[in-house]
């Protein structure tokens, strides 16, 4: 299958720049999750962190009544 693929592609002038650019464009958005994630401040953190908790015991109130 790739034989057939690799045979077409190599017809193509300039292909070989859309790896490049999806190669950029992947470690660009990495890289930005990766600052975004440690910009976030440690009480919202703790706080995200516990929702699911919460959310739990708000439903076992409902249960119980």
């Amino acid at each position: 299958m790739i034989r057939f693929a690799k045979h077409y592609f190599e017809g193509i002038n300039g292909i070989e720049i859309y790896p490049i650019i999806s190669l950029l464009l992947f470690f660009m958005v990495f890289i930005t999750m990766i600052i975004l994630v440690f910009k976030i401040p440690k009480d919202s953190i703790e706080e995200i962190s516990n929702l699911p908790l919460e959310n739990d015991s708000q439903n076992n109130d409902y249960e119980q009544s």
